[in-house]
C-alpha cells in the first residue's frame, strides 16, 4: 500500500499506561506506530530515509497525558504528504514529518491493538494494547465492523471479544464533612494503603491513621494541588518524614 493521503480514527479506553494501538511498516523502511507510553500518546512516523543517511525521515510526536484513566479518548490522524494533523480529544496538533518523501509505503498487513513479532527491530520491547477500542476507521474502511462480520481477509483476529468489560470498582463520594473510618490492625508492623481519587479541590485530607502504642501517625493529604505524605514517629531523633509529589 503506497499512499499520499491517510485518515485514521478510533476511540479507546484503558487502565494500562503502555501499549501499541496501531502499527504498520514496509520493506523500504517506512513505518507508522501509534502507542501509549507512560500514559501519553506517541505517534512515530517515517516516510522514508536513504541509505547514505543524508535523508532522515523518523518523526516522533507526543501528546496528551493520564490517558490510562479508563475513560473514552478519541484520536484522528490526517496525513497529506508530509503534513500531519494529530487530534486527541478535539485538541489538534499540526506538524510536518522529517525527510523529503511524501508517500507512506507499507506492507500488506497493518495491525490494531498490538504488534505481532516479526523479527524486525521495531517489534521488540513493545507491549500490546490492553483495553477497549471502538469506531476504528482506516482510510474509509470501518475496521471494527469488518472484523466483527469476519470480512477482513486475510486476518488474524486473535482472542478478541466484541464487548467492553467494565472494571469492578465501587466509587465512594465524600463531601466536605463526611469520612470513612475502618478498624486498624494493632499487631501488624506494616502499614500499606492504596486508592484512586479524583477531585477539583486543591486541598483536603485523604488518609489519616495513628500508629498503635502511641508510636506516631501517618497523614496523606492534598496541599495546593500536590499530594503530600507526612509520617510522624515518636521516640526517635529524626521524628518526621515529609514527601510531596
Amino acid at each position: 500500500m503506497k499512499t499520499l493521503k491517510d485518515v485514521i480514527s478510533l476511540k479507546f479506553k484503558t487502565s494500562e499506561s503502555e501499549g501499541v494501538i496501531f502499527h504498520g511498516e514496509g520493506q523500504q523502511g517506512d513505518y507508522i506506530t501509534l502507542e501509549l507510553k507512560k500514559a501519553k500518546l506517541v505517534l512515530n512516523l517515517n516516510l522514508g530515509s536513504n541509505q547514505l543517511g543524508s535523508i532522515y525521515g523518523h518523526t516522533s510526536v507526543m501528546t496528551g497525558s493520564l490517558l490510562d484513566d479508563h475513560h473514552w479518548h478519541s484520536i484522528v490522524i490526517e496525513r497529506h504528504g508530509r503534513n500531519i494533523n494529530l487530534t486527541l480529544d478535539r485538541h489538534m496538533q499540526h506538524f510536518r514529518t522529517n525527510g523529503e518523501f511524501d508517500y507512506l509505503d507499507l506492507d500488506y498487513e497493518i495491525t490494531f491493538g498490538g504488534m505481532p513479532f516479526s523479527g524486525k527491530p521495531s517489534s521488540n520491547s513493545r507491549k500490546n494494547f490492553k483495553g477497549c477500542m471502538e469506531s476504528i476507521n482506516y482510510n474509509g474502511n470501518n475496521i471494527t465492523d469488518l472484523a466483527k462480520r469476519k470480512k477482513l481477509e486475510p486476518s488474524n483476529v486473535g482472542n478478541l471479544s466484541f464487548s467492553c468489560v467494565e472494571p469492578h470498582t465501587v466509587p465512594v463520594f465524600f463531601n466536605a464533612s463526611s469520612y470513612l473510618e475502618v478498624p486498624g490492625r494493632p499487631s501488624q508492623d506494616l502499614f500499606s494503603v492504596s486508592f484512586l481519587f479524583r477531585t477539583w479541590n486543591p486541598d483536603g485530607l485523604l488518609v489519616f491513621s495513628n500508629f498503635a502504642d502511641d508510636l506516631g501517625n501517618v497523614e496523606i493529604d492534598i496541599n495546593e494541588g500536590k499530594v503530600s505524605v507526612h509520617i510522624n514517629v515518636t521516640h526517635v531523633k529524626k521524628n518526621r518524614i515529609d514527601i510531596s509529589s
